[in-house]
């Protein structure tokens, strides 16, 4: 009896489909930091090669299509490049919630 307990348990999972593996996930592919800044809008920290474009609208745009499938409707006060060495490595994005 115990052996076809065993049985069972070991390979009723090849046998059987129950449906119980998990969902699986494609998170964004931009690494995305969110903290308060104290005045009612937030700081979100976006990768600097997630936003490609050179100009300002360009680069709002790109800000934009990151951040608003995480918080929603929002629009950007204003952003500040952080770099290394001349490089971007990221942006500071300040928002509002509309």
């Amino acid at each position: 009896m115990v052996t076809l307990i065993l049985l069972f348990v070991f390979l009723s999972p090849w046998l059987i489909n129950y449906k119980d593996h998990p969902v699986e996930r494609n998170p964004h592919s931009s690494g995305v930091v969110v903290y308060p800044d104290g005045n009612g809008e937030f700081i979100y920290q976006v990768e600097g090669k997630a936003v490609q474009g050179g100009d300002d609208p360009a680069i709002r745009a790109g800000l934009l299509r990151i951040i608003e499938p995480i918080s929603g409707s929002v629009s950007i006060s204003r952003y500040e490049k952080v770099t290394d060495k001349g490089r971007v490595i990221a942006y500071k994005v300040w928002v509002q919630r509309e």
